[in-house]
């Protein structure tokens, strides 16, 4: 019997025309779904006319449901992981399984497709040719050792953030990065309220104080400055 292919296909983070031709002949073809959130994608599945299977795969069960994913593949079935928004794995689920499945020599295929930080990263006008993607810093233990690791990186830095958690984030960069450190923040990415705003630490936390933090935040921030162009100025 031949073995089955996981496939990772990314789905929209806003507007729902960014899924590609591909990612809907893949979902409509695929023996079954796994979904982040059951209730999440239902209304893009329905929105394509998608009525396979779905099946909850998520940070929570990814462990224990994985096993069973891997032999419903071993046993043929070609298995489409998509996560709530963007491309799986990428700051969502999708890594443990990928793993277990090449351990066990199946076929893993990822699609290219949405996902959250190449549009901030070339958006924010820092250069793009070399750049650290941190997605979420941990929210307590190793916190401040990372901001003080990534305080003298040289290269772009791109952080994922929640609203709930921004203006704190805001702070902690001021205290770690300093606050004439360059950043660019994009929320709401392809939705209809999408927002970059650009400047210092000091500026885009300003800006913020008399404008709601909604939506989910990607962080931009500009490599710290060489030795050598330090001296240069000096």
């Amino acid at each position: 019997m031949n073995q089955g292919k996981l496939y990772l296909v990314p789905t929209p983070i806003g507007n729902l025309e960014d899924i590609t031709f591909r990612a809907i002949r893949v979902l409509k073809e695929a023996d079954l779904i796994l979904a982040e959130d059951t209730r999440t994608s239902a209304p893009l599945l329905k929105h394509f006319e998608i009525h396979q299977k779905v099946f909850s795969h998520h940070q929570h069960n990814e462990h224990q449901s994985s096993n069973e994913i891997i032999r419903f593949l071993k046993e043929g079935k070609n298995i489409a992981l998509i996560s709530d928004a963007g491309t799986p794995a990428i700051s969502d689920p999708g890594f443990y399984l990928v793993r277990e499945a090449i351990k066990n020599e199946i076929a893993v295929e990822c699609l290219p497709g949405a996902t959250a930080f190449v549009p901030a990263l070339v958006n924010s006008g820092f250069p793009t040719d070399r750049f650290c993607f941190e997605g979420f810093l941990p929210l307590k233990k190793g916190r401040q050792t990372r901001y003080k690791t990534l305080a003298t990186e040289e290269r772009t830095i791109i952080l994922y953030e929640s609203p709930h958690r921004f203006v704190k984030t805001l702070d902690e960069m001021a205290a770690y990065f300093g606050t004439d450190r360059q950043i660019s923040v994009s929320r709401e990415l392809t939705k209809m309220f999408e927002e970059t705003v650009r400047g210092t630490v000091e500026e885009v936390k300003t800006y913020f104080e008399t404008h709601p933090a909604k939506g989910e935040f990607v962080i931009c921030v500009s490599g710290a400055a060489t030795k050598s162009s330090t001296k240069d100025k000096e």
